[in-house]
């Protein structure tokens, strides 16, 4: 019988580095390693550390997250930690540093080759959300008086540090000894040129690039919006500092979409893969959210109560609220989902809020006639009289529109604001349109029932 990548436990690993890269290739499936390295104790992570080599460091810590790779490393000894860590991409290694605690990250980096410390170092001094906490420091770089085989020769010395990521070598930055950028040359088109042509004629100066404190979603947004590989960060005297790659930049945006998605459910982003995420760490993520929509939720019973006498005249008003808060919290929902997704593809800003809002009204249109008519159904078969259908019909209309109205504003107001708009969640919007939405149906009601005059 075929052997499967769960007959192979990661124990067999800690033997040798030849035992580690036979489990490596039996269980090539990332969420098995992630589960089975999760399993081992410190012991068993430090002898791991003790056995694997450079090329199963970089197959390991690929295919898992930079938690779990974390937390694996600050069980190993600080010199195999830092061997390890030492065959990771520069922005990779970064990533997992930030996962291990100060004191152990700091004998780490000390056991490390000098060099590479002072560029991980230089990377962990960013804020973690700016591009230039997930760049490449090492591009590769001509000046622009060189002919191409000088050019060539030298790229065949650097070449050594682009280490494993060869998209950081798609394209050679010109520029001045200062590291001034001047220009951009696509690798392909350097080699294929004429070898004593100068390389200043063949460089496109007309270079998109990204400041080091650009947002990492906006950075990544921006490389892939131009179908670019990289894309070069200078700071504000022009000066090369690194890139920023396409695969990095891929899994920003894979990060910032889950962390929406967790946002709109209202829930703060668990950090961590769920099945890792502890009971507590649950509550925590979950309370504050909770908490804030229990007191915006109480001001529904405010608004109640203070519609109790129209409540007493006409009862029948009450069978309808359940049904008309959740139709207007549907319709907001529906909106911010796609509106939030939109936003994060950057496919509508700010000043697109004006379009949004004639597209989102004449759809809100639609569906309020089409729910208005539902309404007149549901009131009929409860036989509670034409006043009443009126009222109800009315109100379902207007809520939808008043829906389509709020959810298609906050969202990009937010965004100007520097807030994530993610946190116009479902549950906020629903929480909003509640109690705003009851406001609606008794107004109504007091101007289409006769059993309300005079209240």
């Amino acid at each position: 019988m075929a052997r499967t990548s769960s007959d192979t436990d990661i124990r067999a690993a800690l033997d040798s580095s030849q035992a580690a890269a036979q489990w490596l290739k039996s269980v090539p499936i990332a969420v098995e390693r992630s589960s089975q390295l999760a399993r081992l104790s410190r012991e068993e992570l430090r002898r791991l550390g003790e056995t694997l080599d450079a090329d199963g460091a970089v197959e390991l810590f690929e295919s898992v997250d930079d938690d779990l790779a974390g937390r694996s490393l600050d069980a190993m000894a600080p010199t195999d930690a830092a061997r390890l860590l030492d065959a990771l991409d520069t922005d990779h290694a970064a990533d997992v540093l930030r996962e291990i605690k100060n004191a152990f990250r700091e004998e780490v980096l000390s056991a490390m080759p000098p060099e590479r410390a002072i560029a991980l170092r230089g990377l962990l001094t960013w804020p973690e959300d700016s591009v230039a906490a997930h760049m490449i420091p090492e591009a590769l770089t001509v000046r622009p008086g060189m002919t191409v085989a000088e050019a060539v020769a030298v790229l065949r010395t650097d070449a050594t540090t682009l280490r494993s990521d060869s998209r950081s070598g798609a394209y050679v930055y010109v520029t001045d000894p200062d590291l001034h950028l001047l220009g951009v040359i696509a690798f392909r088109d350097l080699v294929l040129a004429d070898a004593g042509q100068t390389v200043s004629p063949l460089m496109n100066e007309d270079i998109l690039s990204v400041s080091p404190l650009t947002d990492q979603e906006d950075a990544a947004l921006a490389l892939m919006d131009y179908n670019l590989v990289a894309v070069p960060v200078v700071d504000s005297d022009g000066r090369l500092l690194g890139i920023l790659t396409e695969n990095t930049a891929g899994d920003i945006a894979e990060e910032e979409a889950t962390e929406d998605a967790e946002r709109q459910g209202g829930s703060e982003p668990l950090e961590v893969p769920y099945l890792r995420a502890s009971p507590w760490l649950l509550w925590r993520k979950r309370i504050g959210w909770l908490l804030l929509l229990f007191v915006a939720e109480a001001y529904t019973g405010t608004v109640l109560r203070a519609f109790e006498d129209e409540m007493e005249a006409v009862v029948a008003l009450a069978f309808f609220i359940p049904l008309l808060i959740g139709t207007g919290g549907n319709t907001g929902t529906q909106i911010t989902t796609t509106l939030v997704r939109a936003m994060a593809t950057g496919q509508v800003r700010l000043r697109d809020v004006p379009a949004v809002l004639a597209k989102e009204l004449s759809t809100g249109v639609l569906i309020a006639l089409t729910m208005a008519t539902a309404a007149i159904i549901r009131a009929w078969t409860l036989g509670v009289g034409a006043e009443v259908t009126l009222t109800v019909s009315l109100t379902v209309g207007a809520i939808v529109l008043w829906s389509a109205f709020v959810a298609s504003i906050l969202p990009p107001v937010l965004k100007k604001l520097r807030i994530d708009p993610a946190v116009v969640s479902a549950p906020l919007i629903a929480t909003i349109v509640d109690g705003t939405g009851l406001m609606i149906y008794f107004w109504i009601a007091h101007l289409t029932l006769s059993q309300l005059q005079g209240l």
